[in-house]
């Protein structure tokens, strides 16, 4: 009860200008906490998470809050159950502390009537896309975790934005009931957290087979963390040089190699390879995403558009106007790059890559994005592929800019690889402190 407390006490005196909650859950946080510490007195201890104040992405349906989703459309939209994910958290002894803030529907930008979330760090710096909300609350310490979601790169962006650990599983590995769709075969739901071990925590309460969400994968979750102390002697790690390097700038190149030269220090061996070429795939993910887009807002666009901000209803308008034809043309072209990851992965155990090709953009900069297709493609060129694949992904702070903001790097691998991801970033957080770093906030 006095840690739960006392975050919310800090999320009154830091969040009024963090902007990280759509909404505090306190009453019900606290309701929560009491029972917790009635239970682990009891010695009737649930697992890691018992007692332990999170937060959740305003995705997510929540039967005591409303959920949003960025929108205005749905500000007092309250579900009749919880998401599997709430509700999975919630039985595993978690307090939820609230809804964190998120971009209009998890596309690129807020809602023009939404406060967009400062990234704690430097309030002129990109908190992130979509998991906007979730990555500054995490970093500025007003939960000890989070859920956050990904379709173009909305974990991992935000993770490395604000220097924090971000885990996206597998597609299919966590269930997508009762969380509102951004693009069904794209999204992914997960942890971020300040380290590979807790996003390992969370990732073992809400992965597993779900009977609401039949696009879920057979069996149960994993134990993610019982390898935490195995160390990844052996373990090798792609890296494509040409891919890695070229037209990112240099100080994502220095924590990427540092990057490579630690993992390579505990034991790992670096295997220089030439990644599937992605071009194509990449120039796909936008019209992919618009036309699942369109159908997941077909009950309420057109007839609402005037509602809608103009990135999303700008999404829209391109997924209703792609003919079959060329819808179809896409999906073989993403079938076979999900066949050549799949094969890459006979050679390699995880793949090392930038977050993003241009360290820390600052807001300014990110308001010019809609402006340049080469800078859009530049942001996604090492996200949105393995959405399209699939694949998981862990996204570790590796450094800082000569401005002090923080630069992460990813760690790819194959399906269901999601243990050996948070064993390597485990890893690696225990031979570095970046993830130990935190803004300093008053």
């Amino acid at each position: 009860m006095e840690v739960t407390k006392a975050e919310l006490d800090r999320i009154a005196a830091l969040d009024p200008k963090l902007k990280s909650y759509a909404t505090v859950m306190a009453d019900s946080a606290m309701a929560k906490a009491k029972q917790a510490e009635v239970e682990i007195g009891r010695g009737e201890v649930k697992g890691p998470l018992h007692g332990v104040p999170i937060a959740v992405k305003d995705l997510c349906w929540t039967t005591n809050a409303p959920t949003a989703a960025g929108m205005t459309i749905h500000k007092d939209y309250m579900p009749s159950e919880d998401a599997t994910v709430v509700k999975r958290l919630s039985d595993a002894g978690a307090i939820i502390l609230g809804k964190l803030q998120l971009t209009e529907s998890a596309y690129a930008d807020h809602h023009p009537n939404v406060t967009p979330p400062r990234n704690p760090w430097n309030a002129d710096a990109w908190p992130g896309a979509s998991s906007s909300g979730s990555g500054v609350a995490t970093a500025a310490g007003l939960c000890y975790g989070s859920l956050g979601s990904d379709t173009g790169g909305s974990i991992r962006f935000p993770s490395a934005a604000n220097g924090v650990t971000g885990l996206k599983p597998t597609w299919g590995r966590v269930s997508r009931y009762g969380v509102f769709e951004l693009a069904a075969s794209l999204d992914h739901i997960g942890p971020m957290a300040r380290s590979a071990a807790d996003c390992g925590a969370i990732l073992g309460i809400i992965a597993g087979e779900d009977p609401k969400d039949t696009t879920t994968l057979p069996g149960g979750p994993s134990d993610y963390l019982g390898g935490l102390n195995d160390g990844i002697r052996g373990l090798r790690i792609g890296y494509d040089p040409v891919w890695a390097e070229t037209a990112v700038d240099e100080q994502t190149v220095v924590v990427v190699k540092a990057a490579r030269e630690t993992l390579a220090s505990l034991g790992a061996t670096i295997v220089e390879i030439k990644a599937p070429a992605s071009t194509v795939v990449l120039a796909d993910w936008i019209p992919n995403c618009a036309i699942e887009t369109a159908v997941a807002h077909e009950q309420t666009y057109p007839s609402r558009k005037s509602e809608y901000g103009p990135a999303l209803s700008g999404l829209i308008e391109t997924g209703r106007a792609l003919n079959a034809l060329d819808y179809q043309k896409i999906l073989l072209r993403r079938a076979e790059f999900k066949g050549a990851v799949a094969h890459m992965f006979q050679s390699i155990d995880l793949l090392l890559v930038p977050a993003q090709s241009f360290a820390a953009p600052s807001l300014a900069e990110m308001a010019m994005l809609g402006q340049s297709n080469d800078m859009i493609s530049r942001l996604l060129r090492f996200t949105c592929p393995f959405d399209s694949s699939g694949n998981p992904t862990i996204t570790m702070p590796g450094g800082f800019t000569a401005l002090g903001l923080p630069i992460g790097f990813q760690l790819v691998g194959p399906h269901l690889s999601e243990a050996l991801l948070v064993r390597a970033g485990a890893a690696f957080q225990s031979a570095t402190d970046w993830n130990r770093r935190h803004p300093v906030l008053n």
